[in-house]
């Protein structure tokens, strides 16, 4: 059985999706087989893995609102190990077709529990919203793990989102657990990012991981080329910071492979 990880922060521009593609990569490189589920209606972790939501038949919109079976929507990457759920813009109407359905609340859930079995870990890329596919999202998870970027204004959504959390937690789906809070964006020369730093860290003590992702130039262009920052440039800042963001989820789950 796979482990189910939501990628969640309500606020836009944290680095949620490009943390969801870099920790998927980074997991199926460690030889994890890892299934990436966009569900942004951006539909950006589709793009960013190289292929085009225009030319996408059959996305997770489709296994959500017409009970499609999954299977037939997944796509294989360029990175080993690593496939994809594809998104498209129509998922912005799902939350009005579902706003009828019975059980609206556990739709994707049932598309996973047809997955599950298939992977060791299962990344959801959610929305910057906290709408009913977030929901979903988190009512489908183990756990949720959120970004956070090193400025001023990262504290503000944080409270609003562990809010969220508590509330599927009491009313949907009692298993879930933070994952841990992730500071993306670091950029050692602000004296702002180390106090930013400093403070999540004094708040949420071992819920942070150590691992903090740097502001680099290389993973703001590894989605334009269609790859994961692993594939793109393994030597980068950024590439080893995912890397290592990997390790610890490994750690943290007591999942680290024996080396032969």
């Amino acid at each position: 059985m796979g482990k189910v990880i939501s990628i969640a922060n309500q606020k836009g521009g944290v680095g949620k999706t490009t943390s969801a593609i870099n920790v998927s990569a980074g997991l199926a490189v460690l030889e994890n087989k890892v299934l990436l589920i966009d569900a942004d209606p951006q539909a950006n972790a589709t793009s960013g893995l190289g292929f085009d939501p225009k030319n996408i038949r059959t996305s997770i919109y489709e296994c959500i609102v017409d009970s499609v079976n999954p299977a037939d929507a997944i796509l294989h990457t360029k990175t080993p190990n690593l496939d994809i759920l594809p998104a498209h813009i129509d998922l912005v109407g799902a939350e009005i077709e579902m706003i009828n359905m019975e059980n609206r609340e556990r739709m994707m859930r049932k598309v996973v529990r047809q997955l599950k079995d298939q992977y060791d870990f299962i990344i959801i890329d959610c929305s910057p919203s906290l709408g009913l596919i977030t929901v979903n999202s988190l009512t489908a998870s183990d756990s949720v793990l959120i970004p956070v970027q090193c400025e001023y204004f990262a504290l503000e959504g944080l409270g609003k989102l562990l809010n969220t959390i508590k509330i599927v937690q009491t009313r949907l789906n009692q298993d879930l657990a933070i994952e841990g809070i992730l500071l993306t964006m670091y950029d050692v020369r602000l004296r702002l990012s180390n106090q930013v730093v400093d403070e999540v860290r004094s708040h949420f003590k071992e819920m942070v991981f150590e691992t903090i992702i740097p502001r680099n130039t290389r993973l703001g262009e590894a989605p334009s080329f269609g790859e994961s920052i692993i594939m793109f440039d393994a030597e980068s800042k950024g590439s080893i910071s995912y890397l290592n963001l990997a390790r610890e989820i490994l750690q943290r789950n007591n999942m680290i492979k024996q080396q032969a």
